[in-house]
């Protein structure tokens, strides 16, 4: 079993910067891929970004590439989110998750929400115009 906790969200204008922070418990941490989802109001939950449990490989969405970058502190059992440039349209409850499959490939990362069995209860982030 693994708790997630985010925290970090806020109101923001357009052109400003967050960090997101998941912080997770349990010894096995490092053993999982964890993944950063957003769902904004009427919409689906999408993939933002993801992280290998080596932290060597990630991958992100298209709208976010450039401006967002995904970490982990595996000594902290943290995952982070520095995001810049936010615009409004990244507007959305920020949910961390964790995929607990045990992958043969330490380079493989899942993007699909579906993939993912331990949610965080997801922090606000609002960006202004």
């Amino acid at each position: 079993q693994v708790q997630l906790v985010e925290s970090g969200g806020g109101l923001v204008q357009a052109g400003g910067s967050l960090r997101l922070s998941c912080a997770a418990s349990g010894r096995t941490f490092s053993r999982y891929n964890v993944g950063w989802f957003r769902q904004a109001p009427g919409k689906e939950r999408d993939v933002v970004a993801v992280i290998s449990r080596s932290g060597g490989r990630t991958k992100y969405t298209d709208s976010v590439k450039g401006r967002f970058t995904i970490s982990r502190d595996n000594a902290k059992n943290t995952v982070y989110l520095q995001m810049n440039s936010l615009k409004p349209e990244d507007t959305a409850v920020y949910y961390c998750a964790v995929d607990s499959t045990a992958y043969i490939s330490n380079d493989y990362i899942a993007m699909g929400p579906s993939a993912y069995e331990y949610w965080g209860q997801g922090t606000q982030v609002t960006v202004s115009s």
